[in-house]
């Protein structure tokens, strides 16, 4: 019996300890996500205009085709240009949606509800994108709705080429900021809050962006260029604060441009030669934000491709890597370069990003610009992702230092030689349940179930169990946190 007691221990020791897969494992987790633009009907929808049915009909076709390509998360701009792809009292709806700014769906539906409930339908994480300081995409030409804040508001903007503002010098304008995201975190089941690259605009040449007046205002003892990044620095670190006091679980990234600084202004910078960068002309200090805890994860947006003269992906790829200071990197690829020249028609291009990327010690995965880029399979790339690069599939990475709850693993029942009841313990969060195979660290995902998932069937979801090694089952929380690995018997 004392035997028998010592070989059981065993056994559980090896699975609860020896058996859990590393966080930074690639095969098993993996973000792969897609920036949606809808300004200027870029992705979604594909004109102003539709009825709510086309609305639907198409974003559940780039949804599907995204699942399809091995997609587990969408990155949907919900606010792109002081407006709203949804129903707000603080902005009106954007023109983008029904072709004048302040015009309702109609009949009316919330498109934010249902976009999010189809994506999270699919397993995927929904991360709603916003603009923090674009107000008007065109003067000349864009849509202008009594409400929109431009008209309520004049002396928060600023114009400077043909589009106009929020000035990023104005308190007024950080709270209002701030209410759009805790309007957003609040209302709905979103998994982040995404800000792209647009700061502090890039430069006109020749022209210089109309803030002096506020600056002599308001100093603070800066120059104006630390004066212009300490007014980023602001907002992001607001944003960080209310959104974590709304729901300590939902993520902040950001998705700067691809270089932070050139080395030849600063021994931190990289080896590159950017004629704009986020630190000198769009005053993004992403350096600082990451050193200081304020983003969950950033994705650079790295379009240039391997080899570039001035901007080499393997160079800044690698100057990421080394200066994520323990945040989620994730690599924003410039998918929408295929065929533009010579070397974005070469069909290895991508394939040899991904594979880069992989091969970097601090990359989580991929965000590709964007949606619409892929529906012609430009260069066959489709078909490299769904026959090899993510053939398998992959769990979304954790945030651990945003987990609220541990999950329970799951207990295991064999009902017939490929069938399994799965029970959870009561009140246990589940979102997914999926399967591994492997052992140590060789493991890779077999398949991804729904959290609600009773029973397995392995032939109907293509798993050979005849196979040698093992497989595994883990419960995933609504953050991407695991459960211990339960053997499947």
């Amino acid at each position: 019996m004392k035997r028998f007691t010592l070989s059981l221990l065993v056994v559980v020791a090896f699975i609860s300890v020896h058996a859990q897969p590393n966080l930074a494992d690639k095969n098993v987790f993996e973000f792969r996500g897609v920036w949606v633009a809808t300004v200027e009907n870029i992705d979604w929808p594909s004109k102003r205009g539709l009825s709510n049915e086309d609305q639907k009909r198409e974003f559940i076709a780039l949804l599907d085709m995204h699942q399809k390509n091995g997609m587990n998360a969408i990155i949907m701009q919900v606010r792109p240009s002081g407006d709203a792809m949804y129903p707000s009292t603080l902005e009106p709806w954007s023109e983008y949606l029904m072709g004048k700014q302040g015009l309702p769906p109609s009949p009316f539906y919330d498109p934010l509800e249902f976009m999010i409930q189809e994506t999270h339908k699919r397993g995927m994480e929904f991360h709603a994108w916003i603009n923090p300081y674009r107000a008007v995409f065109n003067i000349k030409k864009s849509s202008i709705a009594p409400t929109h804040l431009t008209r309520l508001h004049p002396e928060w903007f600023l114009t400077y080429g043909d589009k106009k503002y929020f000035n990023p010098g104005l308190p007024q304008v950080w709270q209002h900021t701030n209410r759009i995201v805790r309007d957003l975190v609040s209302r709905y089941d979103i998994d982040a809050i995404h800000m792209d690259d647009y700061f502090y605009p890039y430069r006109i040449a020749g022209k210089e962006f109309p803030d002096e007046s506020t600056y002599v205002k308001n100093k603070r003892g800066l120059s104006k260029e630390d004066w212009r990044r300490s007014n980023c620095d602001t907002i992001v670190k607001q944003l960080y604060a209310t959104i974590h006091q709304v729901k300590p679980a939902v993520q902040f990234g950001i998705s700067p441009f691809g270089i932070w600084r050139n080395k030849s202004k600063d021994p931190r910078g990289s080896e590159t030669k950017a004629g704009q960068t986020n630190y000198d002309d769009l005053y993004a200090d992403i350096l600082l934000w990451l050193e200081k805890g304020w983003v969950d994860y950033i994705a650079p947006q790295i379009y240039w491709e391997h080899g570039h003269p001035l901007a080499n992906y393997d160079t800044i790829i690698d100057w990421w890597s080394n200066h994520s200071f323990g945040k989620n990197l994730y690599i924003g690829h410039g998918m929408y370069k295929a065929g533009t020249n010579t070397p974005w028609r070469n069909k290895d291009e991508l394939p040899y990003q991904i594979k880069r990327e992989r091969e970097v010690q601090n990359t989580r995965g991929s965000i590709y610009f964007s949606s619409s880029s892929f529906k012609n399979n430009p260069n066959n790339w489709n078909d490299s992702l769904q026959e090899h690069y993510y053939l398998k599939p992959a769990l979304l990475p954790t945030i651990p230092w945003l987990v609220q709850y541990e999950v329970a693993a799951p207990s295991i029942v064999k009902k017939a030689d490929n069938t399994y009841q799965i029970n959870q313990s009561q009140g246990n969060k589940v979102k997914q349940i999926a399967i591994l195979q492997g052992s140590e660290k060789q493991y890779t995902v077999a398949a991804i179930l729904s959290g609600d998932t009773k029973f397995i069937n392995l032939n109907a979801i293509g798993i050979d169990k005849n196979n040698t090694k093992p497989y595994w089952i883990i419960a995933i929380g609504k953050q991407n946190q695991i459960s211990k690995l339960v053997a499947l018997p």
